[in-house]
């Protein structure tokens, strides 16, 4: 995605070695290469048994309610049918506020005010007279506006000597063995263009290791595959080839794994053109326990925009929408999914519904609602984006099933792009940076530059611009779809941290990822 594609008939393999040393590996992972064989492949995605359907309860219960209200003494209404349409037109969910301009540089002034706007539908005339009760709880009379949630972004694939050091100053990986160690210095990018370079999206690479295993990943938008030598145990001589319907594309070709530390790059020439992009399909999943209650309606607001944004940018794809709402053991749902659809006025109804309720505890079931996510029908010729909407991590004892989740989702091709919100800690952000990089997706984390919600703890990144929520996750969605990273216009940046370049954080000369410093 962001460099030229390596345009050539013969494999090309171009190693940038550091001179940082390379991450030692652990005695019991090279272990696993020798009694497990080379090139492994992602465990089938982890049975957690069928989904409860909460909101079709609810749904019967809020409409039993609400007709209870309007069914007393002599204000019954006889007409059942006039009836049900105005119980129907008091759950509607109001519209959105337009967004406001954005947010000025940060100078320590004082925030603007929030506004908030209602609406009111007025009941048709009718013979028999009705009762007129508040509108069901569980939808508000009002939304905030959207525009208002600022967030910072990070690319740990661009910056793997910081991931590197992150990693090593926190030491998740030992604290708790079923966190996920994703290695960013030694990364094997695989790039599939045609003969004019062109990238070659959703083509099937194929590594095939030493032994005869052999392990496969789709290209994303960009051309590109990443493989992890240690995660996927890759032995040090490997074959690659590329296949696309069924077909080879790529013959295939030798490469010799590099053993220091640095990016190699594969180039595989392929015999076809390029596909165009047509589809896309958008999933979120959110965290809707109570913790979330300080920014769940922002997150609405927000979310509503951002989708409607996306849809309306991109009329000539093909988008489907679907969710997945989670809370924790012992409430009213575990986890509650909403299939991918094409009509997302109805989608979008969906999300203003719900409400933060439940939790209790910090951890929550974001294993689960991984698991169902991955599971959806997501459609093999489309971009595939999750957006994790969290403040917390999964329990200790399900960080192993909340990774299986995660592999399975790169295994099927699909970016998670976590969006931390108030309350994310150590544990938390370790996996949600892991599943991004994985995934060649973004870290994204809200800012206390709203004004918004709960003080944000401050991520253990070096650099990232703030910018507006809304404009960040339009420009992501924008990147997955065109296949190269997409910057804000300065006059959308907020305030700046570090020294940022286009994703990337200006080291200091001679800085070591082993000791955090210049050398």
């Amino acid at each position: 995605m962001r460099r030229k594609f390596l345009n050539s008939i013969a494999l090309i393999a171009v190693v940038a070695a550091t001179s940082s040393p390379p991450p030692l590996m652990p005695v019991a992972a090279a272990e696993s290469q020798r009694t497990q064989g080379f090139c492994r492949n992602a465990d089938p995605l982890p049975d957690i048994g069928q989904e409860r359907d909460w909101q079709a309860e609810q749904d019967r219960r809020d409409r039993e309610a609400a007709r209870s209200e309007y069914s007393g003494g002599d204000h019954m209404v006889r007409d059942e049918a006039v009836r049900d349409e105005a119980v129907t037109m008091l759950v509607v969910p109001p519209p959105l506020s337009p967004a406001p301009p954005p947010p000025a540089m940060a100078s320590g002034g004082e925030e603007g005010k929030i506004s908030v706007t209602s609406t009111r539908r007025d009941l048709p005339l009718m013979d028999s007279p009705i009762a007129m009760p508040s509108p069901p709880r569980p939808y508000p009379q009002s939304q905030p506006q959207s525009g208002l949630l600022t967030a910072g972004e990070h690319d740990d694939l661009l910056n793997p000597e910081l991931y590197a050091a992150y990693v090593r100053r926190s030491n998740l990986a030992q604290r708790i063995s079923d966190l996920p160690r994703v290695d960013t210095l030694n990364v094997v990018t695989v790039k599939v263009a045609d003969a004019s370079g062109r990238a070659i999206p959703f083509a099937e690479v194929r590594v095939t290791c030493s032994d005869g295993g052999s392990i496969t990943m789709a290209t994303q938008a960009d051309g590109t595959a990443i493989f992890f030598p240690g995660l996927d145990r890759l032995s040090e001589r490997i074959n690659v080839s590329a296949r696309q319907d069924g077909r080879i594309i790529a013959a295939t070709r030798p490469a010799l794994i590099s053993s220091k530390s640095g990016g190699q790059t594969i180039g595989l020439t392929a015999d076809t053109t390029d596909t165009r992009v047509e589809k896309l399909d958008l999933m979120f999943v959110i965290d809707t326990t109570g913790s979330m209650g300080d920014e769940i309606r922002y997150l609405q607001s927000e979310l509503r925009t951002i989708i409607a944004n996306v849809t309306d940018k991109h009329r000539g794809i093909d988008i489907r929408l679907g969710f997945v709402f989670y809370r924790d053991q012992g409430d009213d749902y575990v986890t509650y999914s909403v299939d991918f659809e094409r009509d997302i006025g109805r989608q979008q109804g969906i999300l203003a519904k719900q409400r933060a309720n439940g939790g209790g505890d910090y951890p929550e079931a974001m294993d689960q609602a991984l698991v169902r996510a991955v599971a959806h029908q997501w459609r093999p010729d489309a971009v595939k984006s999750l957006f994790l909407v969290a403040d917390a991590p999964p329990h200790n004892d399900k960080f192993g099933r909340t990774w299986a989740a995660a592999e399975a989702a790169r295994a099927k091709r699909i970016h998670i792009t976590p969006i931390a919100a108030s309350g994310v800690a150590g544990e938390a952000e370790y996996a949600m940076r892991a599943m991004a990089a994985a995934t060649q997706s973004r870290y994204l984390f809200l800012t206390d530059d709203s004004g918004v919600g709960n003080a944000h703890a401050a991520p253990a990144i070096d650099c990232y611009l703030v910018t507006r929520l809304d404009a960040l996750v339009r420009r992501v969605v924008d990147s997955q779809l065109s296949g190269r990273r997409i910057e804000p216009d300065k006059n959308e940046v907020i305030r700046a941290v570090g020294k940022y370049d286009a994703g990337k954080c200006i080291l200091p000369r001679g800085y070591r990822w082993d000791q955090g410093q210049a050398g």
